[in-house]
């Protein structure tokens, strides 16, 4: 489980306001939309006639009532039949709108998680350590979906907006100066009540989604600890944390309605009042035959159209806002910088298992006065097997992980074959490495899929035949449905033993140079310990072998054994030297085990 907390956004993102610079930045997620820019081009292009096509409703309806007293130029029927035809093609056109739209967004949106989940799988694990899971799901479900509303229905709605605006004001500038003069003189007030509200609706829906993000990280962690909730039964405890974490949802949710109630109300009663205000004078006007009654009929209709496209404005802007942080956090993981390009091909390459570490120290970024390592220096050779005890957080697993790359030593050099681990492709040197860990992290899917996914499109045969390796086609032929078994979440449905069996079978198929045993049989009982340690035998047959163990019963028989103590190696020899070495930590280990057991 990932260890970070983001228990926050920091403080001073949530006051930031949003500059002309945030929202060009974060137009750039558009990019995903180029690939399917004739689509766009088609769909604004159908989003323009269908603007324009509503447009002439106003008009024509006010040559209707013209037509009905007797001054127009067109009769009812020819008036009615026009209206018919913009009906029609107004129906068409939309069609097509919604239509194009939706490809570009499907498309799009796919394209966007496909990358941002790419992004996430290269990205290396000093990088995954810091986030946490809910976390990280959270920037490919919500935010991403916050995108796709903006893609599919929030910016044709703008751009529609805006071209109702354009011509709409246009044309009542030219059939009617005196009114429109009148109208501009009440609808900037509207204008400057949506960019205020919404300013202020974009940062408490930010920070609802941000509230929103925290709920699901509480829902993750909870369902993979789900057996250490249960074994304290702290299930009332987690339904408090998570009801207190909607609560918190459910209130800056609510304030947000408010704002956005308080909005529309505003908005209600400045565009009836100005409508209102139109008519009053429309009717001075046409009194004193300025205009005529179709003309007063059509500006008024016109103007709500655009009173309705200015207050739609202020929602859509809020809701463009909106995407803002959303598409912050997306290009944040974008921009980070993946260990593993999945375009390149990678050769295969055969490595024979020779390792040195050269006066290796190691310190965490985050913690540099801290070292974790200090001074590290062994070789073995190809088929050689080590063990590495010691304390817990001596620093046993930071040298593993320094030699499969999760980190890069601060200083030192770690050699395998001669050769410097950071010249290699990382995905070259990690194909040569087997771990079979402590918790063994199995897929929900079936057995075999677990045990195929160490040689992905291996045949029916070399599954079976690493299963038997590993003493555990015995156990797999109980089950009914065989290989096909499926072993739930994390493997939850097979013992500590059958999972363990289970991964190193995946690791026979992956067929590696280099095994790495991370207290592999810690946690078993003496009959489960006995079988997973034949598999391990055969598995370490042939390759260099490093094991982390606890239980130092299982690496008598290894060629040398290096203990470590606070990131130093302490004392090294083969188990006989160590077991004899008066007041040494190996020494103390031993008898305390025997003392345990």
């Amino acid at each position: 489980m990932a260890r970070g907390r983001k228990d926050d956004i920091p403080e001073e993102d949530k006051k930031r306001k949003v500059s002309g610079r945030d929202f060009r930045e974060a137009l750039k997620i558009f990019r995903f939309v180029l690939p399917y820019k004739v689509y766009f081009i088609l769909g604004l292009i159908f989003l323009g006639f269908s603007a324009l096509t509503s447009l002439a409703f106003p008009l024509l309806a006010g040559e209707l009532i013209n037509a009905a007293v007797g001054k127009s130029d067109f009769t009812i029927n020819q008036v009615g039949a026009g209206l018919l035809i913009s009906l029609v093609l107004q129906a068409v056109f939309s069609f097509f709108r919604v239509e194009l739209f939706a490809r570009v967004s499907e498309n799009t949106l796919r394209d966007i998680r496909s990358t941002l989940y790419s992004k996430m799988i290269t990205l290396p694990i000093r990088y995954l350590e810091n986030k946490r899971v809910g976390e990280l799901i959270s920037r490919l479900t919500a935010d991403v979906n916050q995108l796709q509303d903006v893609i599919s229905f929030s910016l044709a709605e703008f751009l529609r907006q805006i071209i109702t605006l354009i011509v709409g004001i246009t044309i009542v500038v030219i059939r009617s100066p005196q009114l429109t003069l009148f109208m501009l003189g009440i609808f900037p007030l509207i204008i400057g009540a949506a960019l205020f509200f919404g300013r202020y609706i974009r940062k408490l829906s930010k920070a609802t989604q941000d509230q929103l993000a925290r709920t699901n990280i509480i829902v993750e962690e909870t369902l993979q600890a789900v057996n250490v909730v249960k074994a304290f039964t702290n299930e009332a405890y987690e339904v408090r944390r998570y009801d207190t974490a909607l609560q918190q949802v459910m209130g800056t949710a609510l304030k947000t309605a408010r704002l956005r109630g308080s909005f529309t109300s505003f908005i209600i009663v400045a565009l009836f009042g100005g409508i209102f205000s139109i008519l009053w004078y429309g009717t001075t006007l046409l009194a004193s035959g300025a205009i005529k009654e179709g003309e007063l009929f059509e500006f008024i209709l016109y103007t709500v159209f655009i009173g309705g496209a200015m207050g739609g404005m202020g929602d859509l802007y809020a809701q463009l806002q909106k995407t803002i942080g959303a598409s912050e956090r997306v290009r944040d993981i974008l921009g980070e910088q993946s260990e593993v390009v999945l375009a390149e091909d990678v050769k295969t390459l055969r490595i024979y298992g020779e390792i040195a570490f050269e006066d290796v120290n190691f310190s965490y970024p985050s913690r540099p006065d801290m070292p974790v390592l200090r001074g590290i220096d062994f070789r073995m050779e190809a088929g050689q097997k080590i063990a590495l005890v010691g304390y817990s957080g001596a620093g046993k697993s930071t040298i593993v992980q320094l030699l499969m790359r999760y980190h890069t030593a601060t200083s030192g050099r770690i050699l395998v074959d001669g050769q410097d681990v950071t010249s290699f492709d990382i995905r070259q040197l990690r194909r040569n490495i087997g771990v079979v860990p402590q918790e063994v992290a199995l897929f929900g899917g079936t057995i075999r899929e677990n045990i195929a996914y160490g040689k992905p499109g291996a045949s029916d045969t070399e599954i079976r035949e690493a299963a038997r390796k590993a003493n555990a086609l015995d156990f797999i032929l109980t089950f009914p449905e065989g290989l096909d078994t499926v072993v739930g979440e994390r493997g939850v449905k097979l013992s500590g033993g059958q999972r363990q069996r289970i991964a190193i079978a995946r690791a026979i198929l992956k067929d590696p140079a280099i095994l790495i045993l991370d207290e592999a049989t810690s946690s078993l009982d003496a009959e489960s310990e006995k079988l997973v340690q034949d598999a391990l035998d055969e598995l370490m047959k042939g390759r260099t072998t490093i094991i982390i163990a606890h239980r130092l019963a299982t690496i008598r028989k290894v060629d040398y054994i290096y203990v470590i103590s606070e990131g130093r190696i302490t004392e090294s020899g083969t188990h006989e030297q160590l077991a004899d070495l008066d007041n040494g930590i190996y020494q103390h280990l031993l008898r305390l085990q025997f003392e345990l057991e």
